[in-house]
């Protein structure tokens, strides 16, 4: 080795293992701490404790790891350590087996008591992937009988901590100090990836803009996400400091990531919506598809008065006759309600109330101008209640027909033109005369809120003065789903 600063001349490493009631950090407690510091290849310290998790631990946990109730019923509360455990921290490299596991735990705690936690992270599932690449299996039971360590109480924090350092210390006898230092400072200056994925995963991911999706076993989707920067989003995903249970468990599941390239911001944002909404990944939460989108129309009964009805089937074509996109009939109601409450308004009429004669309850209470009854002149009911839902009409499509947004990204070389109609984004092509030529007869898109409001912003907004926009000859109607 040379005599500039080494990872392993002038490191301490702190060999941790964290045993716990379950494996979801936002739920589940530490019950055991163990930690063993080496430097200049000798240990120069160790630190353990059982944990009180102020939980119970179940019978399959306790069998699992050997710590029962009893032990822990004593034992400290983190709270209680927890200044001592930052301190001895402090400085060295955080290493740990499959790391983001307890990496996450020891954040988790910290952040119940109003703290933060950081430290520099070094899995040695990773470490082994790297100076074994020709073996498939990284857990510790593998690494044990694959290079004869000594065997240890498995699933106890210092005995798994033993074989942790075991694993280091064989590695480096057997590579070399120069190729573990090298794979040292590799994992810790790049980051972190979980540890079922290729190493190489983010040295092939695009530094342009588009979607990404998250595999997991048997190729289920797990994810679907999209940036401005494929690679630097990706990457963050899987920081060490960004770790939530829910990330936990997601980078635990992964197997395998793709991606999808567009030529700009909005074309990505789009096909993220669609792909949510289709493919119905695991930990999307947000943007899926509403069962069930209601809406609000008024129209005229017998007596000449402005009546709601909620609607189910939405036609493109006619959206300025209708107010308020909603989820769910109960959104709606309770929109219904709001604006009646507000103004004046006869539930009956607004359909809040079964229809029969005589007086609607709210006239009863004087929140009702009489329109129910006849008493409330028509025109003036009418006009009031137009104001009252003005604003919630939807947004009538400003041109003739389709048009084609333009993107371009000069960096990749791509032009993208989406083809957008009534608000809704039919297709994507990539030359002027494709999106001319393009029928819209046979094309199955989807109306839904999402999209809608997207799209409204992008083209109606302070951006869509800025847009490169073609007006496009309306070739046959798409056939419109409906949510």
């Amino acid at each position: 080795m040379t005599s500039e600063s080494t990872y392993l001349q002038d490191t301490t490493f702190a060999f941790l293992d964290i045993e716990t009631t379950g494996g979801n950090s936002s739920r589940d407690r530490i019950t055991e701490i163990g930690i063993r510091f080496w430097r200049a290849g000798e240990t120069v310290g160790e630190w353990q404790t059982l944990l009180n998790p102020e939980t119970r631990i179940s019978r399959f946990i306790e069998n699992f790891t050997g710590i029962s109730n009893e032990m822990v019923a004593d034992a400290p509360r983190f709270a209680e350590v927890a200044d001592d455990l930052e301190a001895q921290l402090e400085g060295t490299v955080f290493v740990a087996h499959n790391a983001r596991f307890d990496y996450g735990f020891i954040k988790s705690e910290y952040r119940r008591l109003g703290r933060m936690f950081s430290a520099r992270v070094l899995c040695t599932v990773k470490l082994s992937r790297r100076l074994y690449p020709e073996f498939r299996r990284h857990n510790m039971d593998a690494l044990i009988e694959r290079h004869g360590l000594a065997q240890v109480q498995r699933h106890r924090a210092m005995g798994d901590v033993e074989a942790m350092l075991s694993f280091f210390l064989h590695a480096r006898a057997d590579r070399g100090d120069e190729s573990l230092e090298q794979a040292i400072r590799d994992l810790l200056q790049r980051p972190s990836i979980p540890s079922h994925l290729p190493p190489d995963t983010l040295q092939d991911l695009p530094s342009g803009p588009g979607v990404y999706r998250f595999y997991g076993e048997n190729d289920v989707l797990l994810y679907v996400g999209k940036s401005t920067n494929i690679a630097q989003r990706v990457a963050s995903h899987f920081s060490g400091d960004h770790n939530t249970s829910r990330g936990v468990r997601m980078s635990e599941s992964l197997r395998r990531v793709d991606w999808t390239e567009t030529a700009g911001e909005l074309g990505a944002l789009l096909l993220e919506l669609k792909q949510i909404k289709a493919l119905k990944p695991m930990f999307n939460r947000r943007s899926r598809a509403a069962k069930n989108l209601v809406s609000i129309e008024l129209s005229e009964n017998g007596s000449g008065f402005l009546q709601a009805r909620l609607v189910r089937e939405i036609e493109p074509h006619r959206l300025g006759d209708y107010f308020g996109l909603f989820r769910s009939k109960r959104d709606a109601e309770r929109a219904l309600s709001g604006i009646a409450a507000k103004n004046d308004l006869c539930n009956r009429l607004l359909g809040l109330e079964p229809d029969h004669n005589g007086a609607c309850f709210q006239r009863t209470l004087g929140r009702c101008k009489g329109a129910c009854e006849g008493q409330e002149d028509v025109t003036r009911y009418n006009l009031r209640t137009q104001i009252a839902f003005h604003s919630l009409r939807l947004k009538t499509w400003p041109w003739k027909g389709p048009v084609g947004v333009v993107e371009h990204n000069p960096f990749a070389g791509r032009t993208d033109i989406l083809v957008v109609y009534n608000w809704m984004h039919v297709a994507t092509v990539h030359e002027e005369s494709e999106a001319h030529d393009l029928s819209l007869r046979g094309q199955a898109v989807t109306f839904d809120l999402d999209s809608y409001k997207l799209l409204i912003k992008a083209l109606m907004g302070r951006d869509g003065k800025n847009r490169q926009i073609i007006e496009l000859p309306a070739v046959g109607e798409p056939d419109v789903l409906m949510p």
